[in-house]
C-alpha cells in the first residue's frame, strides 16, 4: 500500500512538473513587454503598416517560434536586428502569449484577384506541382495552431505577398527542413503570387 502511494505521488509530481514545463506565455505580462514593437506592429498587434505583419491572434506557437527564430538569426528581418536580444525565453512567451489574444482587424481582397486567389488557394495548381493551401492552413485560412501552422486570413495582402516571394527565392528560409513553403512559392508565377495574397486577405477565421 505505502509502495502504491508513492508510486501514485511520483505520477502526480511528474504530472505537475510537465506542466510546469510546458505552460505557455503569461499574456498580462506580455502585454508590459510589447512597448517596443508598437511602432510596427500596433498596440494590440494590428500593424497599420501593410508591409509589416498583423500580429493579433496569430497562433502563439507561431508566434514564439518566429521570435525565437528571429532573436537566433535563423529568420532575417532588417527592422528586427538586435530588437530582440535583451529579452529571455520566457519573455518571448509572453508576447507571443499576449499577441495571441488580441482580436484581429478585418482585411479584404481586390475584386481582381478573388477568382484565380481562391482558385489557388483552395486546388492549387496541380499541371506545376502547386498544392492547396487549405491543407496547412485550413479552408478559412485559420491555420493550426497546436501544429505551429499560422493563421493567414485577415493578414495584409502586402505582406504576405513579400513573404512568398522571399520563401520562392529563398530569401526566408524558416519553413523546417521540408522546405515545405520554399517548394511551393518557388513554382508560382507574380499574379498567383498577388492573387492568393489578396484573396487569403479577405478570408475570415
Amino acid at each position: 500500500m505505502i509502495k502504491l502511494r508513492l508510486f501514485y505521488a511520483f505520477i502526480f509530481c511528474f504530472v505537475v512538473i510537465v506542466q510546469s514545463a510546458w505552460a505557455g506565455g503569461d499574456a498580462a505580462q506580455g502585454k508590459l513587454k510589447v512597448d517596443s514593437c508598437q511602432a510596427c506592429h500596433g498596440a494590440d498587434g494590428n500593424s497599420l503598416i501593410p508591409s509589416n505583419p498583423k500580429l493579433a491572434g496569430q497562433g502563439e506557437k507561431y508566434l514564439l517560434k518566429q521570435l525565437h527564430d528571429v532573436q537566433r538569426g535563423e529568420r532575417v528581418i532588417g527592422m528586427m536586428v538586435g530588437q530582440l536580444n535583451h529579452f529571455n525565453d520566457q519573455d518571448l512567451a509572453d508576447i507571443a502569449a499576449f499577441y495571441a489574444e488580441q482580436t484581429q482587424t478585418q482585411s479584404f481582397s481586390e475584386e481582381k484577384w478573388v477568382t484565380l486567389g481562391r482558385e489557388i488557394y483552395r486546388n492549387g495548381n496541380h499541371q506545376r506541382g502547386i498544392p492547396s493551401c487549405t491543407g496547412c492552413h485550413g479552408p478559412s485560412g485559420s491555420g493550426n495552431a497546436p501544429a505551429g501552422f499560422p493563421m493567414l486570413a485577415g493578414q495584409h495582402a502586402e505582406y504576405l505577398a513579400i513573404q512568398l516571394r522571399h520563401f520562392s527565392v529563398g530569401n526566408r528560409n524558416n519553413d523546417g527542413g521540408g522546405k515545405v513553403m520554399r517548394d511551393i512559392a518557388e513554382r508560382m508565377n507574380e499574379n498567383e503570387i498577388q492573387a492568393v495574397a489578396s484573396y487569403i486577405a479577405g478570408l475570415r477565421p
